[in-house]
């Protein structure tokens, strides 16, 4: 396990791959220190050979383990002298599916990882980020976040909850000097996406598929900024305003899509 030996540090969850492991990629780029995290322990092993083991500690978390959480940040407290300039949290899970057909457990499972495991998070690394001046709170939201999207409704309202956390924190913690803000993603090229998502995904609009490594650059975009909400691509900001100066216009759109789809023999779910 390396030490940051004076360097900047972020703290990465869902580190193993997409977002996360390109955040990594690019923060270690930039001389910082990473902390990478995640369920995968393979993948894990593969970040640390590539960072190199002095420039990183990685370990296996799952976030909805609130005491494993507070182990894992003193052990990254401990390598960077009880620092923190970024909390990244960014792991999360998708299950697509209507709302009524879909197991219980599986729709516990994503507030769990969604939600929960961001609060698990924050409340555990506030300590090591109020003692980093100019820290960071940053948290992977979605455009799903924007409006209810059918076919992901707790995946979307777990977002809703994120960036809504976001939000009051963003004022909340300016009385320690601590960030927040967010990234609201449209469609990115990850592991979780539904198979064959990407092949049809279009070449052009808000919702063309986008690189992992866009969302890398704009968590180091938010290092240096008072921004509050990320929008990628920034055209998510358009629907953002348009479902909040008209919901129900909004949801005609949508029901009307999914009707589309429908008669395209489609599945809605999977878009």
């Amino acid at each position: 396990m390396g030490t940051a030996n004076g360097r900047k540090s972020i703290f990465i969850t869902g580190a193993a791959s997409g977002m996360g492991r390109e955040t990594a990629r690019l923060f270690r780029e930039k001389g910082w220190f990473i902390g990478g995290y995640d369920v995968n322990a393979d993948g894990l092993r593969a970040l640390e050979k590539e960072l190199g083991a002095d420039n990183c500690v990685v370990r296996k978390l799952d976030v909805t383990d609130k005491a494993d959480y507070e182990k894992a940040l003193a052990e990254f407290g401990a390598a960077t002298g009880g620092k923190m300039d970024i909390l990244y949290n960014n792991a999360g899970i998708g299950v697509g599916g209507f709302f009524d057909e879909q197991p219980f457990e599986d729709i516990l499972r994503v507030v769990r990882v969604n939600f929960i495991g961001v609060l698990n998070g924050i409340h555990s690394a506030i300590g090591l980020l109020k003692a980093t001046p100019g820290s960071l709170c940053f948290t992977t939201s979605s455009s799903s976040a924007t409006y209810g999207m059918p076919g992901i409704a707790v995946y979307s309202a777990t977002k809703h909850a994120v960036k809504g956390l976001t939000e009051a924190l963003s004022i909340e913690f300016r009385r320690y000097g601590v960030r927040a803000a967010d990234t609201l993603p449209g469609l990115i090229d990850t592991a979780i996406l539904p198979p064959g998502t990407a092949e049809r995904a279009p070449k052009e609009g808000m919702f063309r598929l986008i690189q992992p490594i866009e969302v890398a650059r704009i968590v180091w975009e938010a290092y240096n900024s008072d921004k509050l909400h990320w929008y990628v691509p920034e055209e998510i900001g358009d629907l953002d305003k348009a479902a909040g100066n008209n919901p129900e216009q909004m949801r005609e759109q949508i029901v009307q899509m999914m009707a589309f789809a429908e008669a395209l023999n489609v599945d809605p779910k999977k878009q």
